[in-house]
C-alpha cells in the first residue's frame, strides 16, 4: 500500500451498463486500486443496482439522485476506464458544479496496479483480508 497521510473520500465512476459483468469486475478493481491510494472508495454504481431496479425509470431516478447525493460528500472523483459512459459524463459535471477536483485513470492502469483479494489491506485497526 501506497503511504498516505491524507486521507480522502473517492467518487469512483466507472462503467456499468452493457457488459455488465465485466463493468463491475472494473469497478471492483477500481476500488481496490483507490484502497492501495490511502483513500476511502465509494461506487454506488456496485451498491444500488443491488437495491434498486435500474429498469424501472422511477427506481433508475433515485439511484441517480442518491448518487448524485454521495458525491456532494466527496472530496474527489476519478473517472475510472478508457470510455466515458453518459452516467460518468453527467457525474463529471454535477462534480465540476460543485467544485470537486477530478482525477482520470486508464483501463490497464488500473488492472495492472489492482491489489489482489487476498492482500492484506492496513487499517487504522490493524490489518484485514479483503473477502
Amino acid at each position: 500500500m501506497i503511504e498516505n497521510t491524507e486521507r480522502k473520500l473517492i467518487y469512483i465512476a466507472s462503467p456499468y451498463a452493457g457488459d455488465v459483468e465485466r463493468n463491475v469486475e472494473f469497478a471492483r478493481a477500481a476500488c481496490r486500486y483507490c484502497i492501495e491510494w490511502g483513500h476511502t472508495p465509494i461506487a454506488v454504481h456496485l451498491l444500488y443496482p443491488q437495491i434498486l431496479d435500474d429498469n424501472d425509470p422511477t427506481q433508475r431516478e433515485t439511484g441517480l439522485r442518491l448518487g448524485r447525493h454521495v458525491l456532494e460528500s466527496c472530496d474527489e472523483i476519478w473517472m475510472c476506464g478508457n470510455e466515458t459512459s453518459p452516467g460518468m459524463k453527467a457525474e463529471l459535471e454535477v462534480a465540476e458544479s460543485l467544485g470537486i477536483p477530478a482525477r482520470f485513470f486508464g483501463r490497464e492502469q488500473i488492472i495492472e496496479a489492482a491489489c489482489p483479494y487476498s492482500m492484506p489491506i492496513q487499517s487504522g485497526f490493524g490489518s484485514m483480508e479483503l473477502q
